[in-house]
Order: C-alpha cells, then sequence, then structure tokens
C-alpha cells in the first residue's frame, strides 16, 4: 500500500476528510455571528465613546451652571473604554458662583478651579436622566471664598424658593488632594485667610446638606499633621460664618521648633463643633520635651482645654486652659489674634498672631517655674509659689523669650536655697538677725526657711522688679532693681532691717565696740536699718552695704536729733565729759579683760574721749 510524505495511507486521508465533512453547519453560523457581534460591538462602543465626550461635557457643565448659576468652563473631557467608561477631565473652572454680579473679582479669577478630575461609570448610566457616579476624583482644587459684602447666595434663592429640580448627576463620595481655602476680604491691610489641605474626602455631596468628610493636612506652624473626620454643612451662601461644622481631630508629631523660642513634640486630640465663625473646641496637648530657648531645660506639659475659634479668621478665645508643668498646676484664659487685625497693624508690617493671656496659679512651685526660664541648673530656689501675671507675645520673627512680655505679683514661701554655701549664708544672717550671734559661728546652725514677694515685669530678656520684699527670721530686705534671663545681670538695692540690734548681731568685745552705734544705726522700730546693694552675676553674686547712703542715713539722723535745753552750757558739756568718760573706761577695760593687745589705760586718752574712742574703732575689725 502506497504512503505519501506523512507516511499516511489515501484511505486515512480519505477518512479524515469525511470527519470534517461530519461538523455541524449551525456552529459555523453561531460563530459567525459572534464575530459579526463583536466587531459591531466595538464599533459600538467606539462610536458611543467618540460621541459620548461632548454629551458628557455637556451635561457636566450644564448640571453646574443651573446649580450654582454661574459660567463654567472646561478646557478638556475624555472617555476611555479599555476598563469600561472611564473619564477624566482637566481644566475645570466655576467663575462667579457665591460672588454679586459686576464685582471685580468675578471678571478677574474663578470662584473655583480644578486642575484635574477623574471618574468611571457605565454606559446605561450614561444614558439614564439621573447619572450616578460613584466616586469622582479631584486633583489641584482651588477655592476661593469673596468678602461678605461681594457674595451672592451660593444656590440662587429662585431654586430654593420653588421645587428643587431631580439632580441630573448624583456624586455618592468626592476625594479631594492638595486643595487651597482661600477667604477673600475686602478690609485695608488686611490679609485673606488661606487653608492648605492636602487630602479631603466628602460624602454624599449635594446642596442643602451636611457632607460627612475626612481630611488630613499639614500644619505650617507648629509643623505637624493633622487628621479629622466629621460633617460640614450645609454651607450658608450668605454668610460662610453661619456654616455648621463638627467632628473630632488629631494632632501628632508638632514640631514647636518651627516656632523660634520654644522647642519639643507636641500631640494633641480633641473634639469641635459650632459654626464657621464661632467654633467650639476642647481637648489635650501633651509635649514631654517641651523648653525654652533661653534654659534648655525640657519639662514635661500637658494641657486640658476650652477655646472658642474663628474658623474665618483664625482668632481664638482661650476661655479655660488647665495646665500642669511637673508639679505646677496654671489656670490660663486669653487670646489668640492674627496680627493684620489688630488696630494700626496693615497687611504688610507683620505677619502671624498676638497671643494675650492671664496665668493664675495658687498650686505652683518656683523651682518649676525656674528649670523652665532660667539656665541655672539645679534651680536656685526651692519653695511654694502663688503667681498672677498677664503675658503678651506679639507676633515676629524673634524669638519668644525675647518679644514676650509678663508683668504680675508673685509670692513664695517656705523657701530654701539650693545652693549650700547661700542656704548657710542665710541660715547665719538669720540667726544674727534674731540676736543669737553665737548659733550663726556653729557648724550645725538651724536650716531657716524665708518668704518673698513682690510685683515684677519682664521685657527683652530682663525681668524689673519693682517691689520685692524678702523675709527670713529676724530679718526682712525691702529690694528694686532687674537681673537678666540669663544670669549675667543682677543690679539689686534697697534696706535690710533686723529685729537685734548691732551690738546684739556681735559677740564678745565685738558686742562691745558696736554699742555706740546701736542708736546710729536704729530706726522706725528695727535693730538696724542699713541700705544694701546686690550686684553680679550668677555665678559671683555680690551683696553689700551701701556705704554712701548709709552715712546719709546717719547724718540725717544727727541733724533731725534736737539735743535737750541745758540751763547752763558749761555745766551741760562738763557732764557730757564725765559720762562719756565713764563710758570709754568701762569699754576700756572689758575690752582690755576681752582682748589684752588692745588694753589701754583711761589716763592715756585725751580729754575728749569720742575722738579716742574713734581711734580704737579704725584698729578694730567688727
Amino acid at each position: 500500500m502506497r504512503k505519501d510524505s506523512t507516511g499516511q495511507t489515501a484511505e486515512d486521508g480519505n477518512a479524515g476528510r469525511a470527519r470534517r465533512r461530519r461538523i455541524p453547519r449551525w456552529i459555523w453560523w453561531v460563530g459567525g455571528v459572534v464575530t459579526v457581534a463583536a466587531v459591531a460591538f466595538g464599533i459600538v462602543l467606539a462610536y458611543v465613546a467618540h460621541n459620548a465626550e461632548p454629551i458628557l461635557r455637556r451635561r457636566v457643565i450644564a448640571n453646574l451652571q443651573e446649580r450654582f448659576q454661574s459660567p463654567v468652563e472646561l478646557d478638556a473631557l475624555h472617555i476611555s473604554v479599555a476598563k469600561g467608561l472611564q473619564v477624566s477631565g482637566s481644566g475645570l473652572r466655576i467663575l462667579s458662583f457665591g460672588q454679586r454680579p459686576g464685582t471685580a473679582q468675578a471678571e478677574q479669577a474663578p470662584m473655583l478651579a480644578v486642575k484635574s478630575f477623574s471618574f468611571r461609570m457605565g454606559v446605561r448610566q450614561l444614558l439614564q436622566p439621573t447619572m450616578h457616579v460613584a466616586v469622582v476624583r479631584v486633583e489641584g482644587m482651588q477655592l476661593t471664598i469673596p468678602p461678605k459684602q461681594e457674595r451672592a447666595p451660593l444656590v440662587p434663592r429662585k431654586n430654593e424658593e420653588e421645587k428643587r429640580p431631580k439632580r441630573s448627576i448624583v456624586v455618592d463620595r468626592i476625594e479631594c488632594s492638595d486643595v487651597t481655602l482661600t477667604i477673600a476680604t475686602n478690609k485695608p491691610g488686611k490679609l485673606p485667610l488661606v487653608f492648605d489641605i492636602s487630602h479631603v474626602t466628602l460624602h454624599d455631596v449635594g446642596a442643602g446638606r451636611s457632607m460627612p468628610f475626612e481630611a488630613q493636612l499639614m500644619n505650617a506652624k507648629p509643623v505637624g499633621d493633622i487628621a479629622s473626620t466629621g460633617k460640614f454643612g450645609p454651607w450658608q451662601s450668605d454668610d460662610p460664618r453661619e456654616t455648621p461644622v463638627e467632628g473630632s481631630y488629631s494632632f501628632t508629631k508638632a514640631d514647636l521648633g518651627t516656632i523660634k523660642g520654644i522647642s519639643g513634640t507636641l500631640d494633641s486630640t480633641g473634639r469641635y463643633s459650632g459654626v464657621l465663625g464661632e467654633i467650639g473646641v476642647t481637648g489635650t496637648t501633651e509635649t514631654p520635651d517641651f523648653a525654652l530657648d533661653m534654659s534648655e531645660h525640657p519639662v514635661n506639659l500637658r494641657t486640658e482645654f476650652d477655646a472658642t475659634v474663628d474658623g474665618t479668621t483664625g482668632d481664638t478665645i482661650l476661655n479655660a486652659i488647665h495646665a500642669t508643668l511637673r508639679n505646677t498646676v496654671l489656670e490660663v484664659k486669653g487670646k489668640v489674634i492674627r496680627a493684620s487685625d489688630l488696630p494700626g497693624v496693615g497687611m504688610d508690617d507683620v505677619q502671624g498672631h498676638q497671643i494675650e493671656i492671664a496665668v493664675v496659679s495658687d498650686k505652683a512651685r518656683i523651682e518649676d517655674v525656674l528649670t523652665l526660664g532660667a539656665k541655672t541648673s539645679p534651680p536656685l530656689m526651692n519653695g511654694a509659689l502663688t503667681l498672677r501675671a498677664q503675658l503678651m507675645i506679639p507676633p515676629g520673627k524673634v524669638s519668644v523669650t525675647k518679644k514676650m512680655k509678663i508683668a504680675g505679683t508673685f509670692n513664695i514661701r517656705e523657701a530654701t536655697f539650693s545652693n549650700p554655701q547661700w542656704q548657710q549664708t542665710v541660715d547665719k544672717l538669720s540667726a544674727r538677725a534674731s540676736g543669737n550671734p553665737e548659733k550663726a559661728n556653729a557648724q550645725d546652725a538651724a536650716r531657716v526657711a524665708s518668704g518673698m514677694g513682690g510685683n515684677f515685669a519682664l521685657a527683652d530678656a530682663v525681668v524689673n522688679i519693682s517691689k520685692l520684699h524678702y523675709q527670713m527670721p529676724g530679718a526682712a530686705v525691702d529690694l528694686t532693681g532687674n537681673y537678666s534671663l540669663d544670669g549675667e545681670r543682677f543690679d539689686f538695692s534697697g534696706t535690710v532691717r533686723t529685729d537685734a540690734t548691732a551690738s546684739q548681731m556681735l559677740t564678745g568685745w565685738k558686742s562691745i565696740v558696736a554699742m555706740p552705734f546701736d542708736k546710729l544705726l536704729k530706726k522706725d522700730g528695727a535693730g538696724v536699718q542699713a541700705p544694701i546693694t546686690i550686684s553680679g552675676t550668677k555665678s559671683a553674686p555680690k551683696l553689700g552695704l551701701d556705704l554712701g547712703k548709709l552715712s546719709t542715713q546717719i547724718l540725717s539722723r544727727h541733724k533731725d536729733e534736737k539735743p535737750a535745753p541745758a540751763p547752763d552750757t558749761n555745766q551741760a558739756a562738763a557732764a557730757l565729759v564725765r559720762s562719756r568718760n565713764a563710758s570709754l573706761r568701762l569699754l576700756l577695760s572689758r575690752l582690755g579683760a576681752r582682748w589684752p593687745s588692745i588694753h589701754m589705760q583711761p589716763q592715756s586718752c585725751p580729754r575728749r574721749s569720742w575722738i579716742c574712742l574713734q581711734s580704737i574703732r579704725t584698729r578694730t575689725t567688727l
């Protein structure tokens, strides 16, 4: 049997052709119909895609024009059938919604501008009277709200009063990124309010209803991430300040170092509700490493606050702040005002906000305040503190610690010094001023607590104290002066008053030598009243008598004394000499018994015993 080149016989080839002829003809017909249908469907899709673009473009423009009664421009709109009907557009502009006709801004810039948008839909949805869109994605939106005097209703009143027509486009969700909201003003010298929002999602979008939203944005100063969820609207076009808003927020990893003069990382959570012009906000903050640049001593700062915010200007009323700084509790009230809204401040003068607050504390510790505000470590003093102060931080690029201004009163109780040498000095001074000089020389002198209070004012990083009263057992000091926050300058002057006289503050022969001066140093019921000065730096303070004022005080006292009238001048002079000689003999006899090296016989003194006493005083150190 003959085989061909493939190895098959003629009978095998005939059998194959017979099997192929057995395929039913209807299968071929069905295949052909499917092929034709597929080609036809592709042609239809291509036709729809080509012709749907102008249809959909007209529908989008008509819907927006009817909604806002404003001219609408759309540069481009495209439909792709690769993955269903994918719609994308660019250059969308709504020119003058929410603005009265004829105003200048309506002719210059669009109220709403969108860089690009996209959404997906089905073919049947395109042909239905009401087109339903699940998600619209928008990038690069700029929304500008005109000044109040130029605003028209966002939705015209005739549409509000008449039966609202059925919407031709329904959107479930709009996802926007890179959004800028600007609320303009026509007040001379005032800046518009600008909000930069990185991402916001609006649900159930439509006029005359409240829209749920989620938003994320980067706060400019201090730099940090803000996330918020809530409800916004319905929009009140006549007065946007009356637009309702409510929700919750979280402010995380806020870098306070972006504000000159302070540092730390702040986290805050809270809730808000109200209208744009008056939003009530409650929440908490936590800053575990809060510090001022003047001290660079980080402390843990926690607050609970209740505030009212004007969302159209940024102005904030601090109704109540409960702040905890280590073991110190502060109660704070105040306000934060945009600089351009301040009287006499122009738009180009300065930017930022001015902070004005009142601080009250009955549960404070001076060591906590000094840790935060002074470079010295450990804090110079420990004790209970009562504080009343008014603080103002003006706007500007200067460090907070250099531009803030504080004025108030304070009172420190049970105060002790952390420096052992300072505390020992106070202990010894207190013992002498109380008339117990023998205890001042003891190594175990009793540790005393002191008190301090007065009025103060801080400006340009310098504290000015107009009245400072320092009290310790046995003595009181009244001072005025100033010192710098960096501790490099102290300049105080005042008076010290003691319970004991000069001689009672000394022991041995020094006490005897000082007796004649007791009368000269006594004043207004004090055993000693003497002028003092405090100067130097934190590392080398200087405390001393103001000899010039002391001399003036003694001389003025001598002039004020009126001598008793004497019937006979010679007799009075003789009596005075006899009295002074007797006192001198007693003094010299005691000095001779106590200190032989300065022993002098009374008869060796000249007749003018006061001169003799002066010569002894110059050779004796108190």
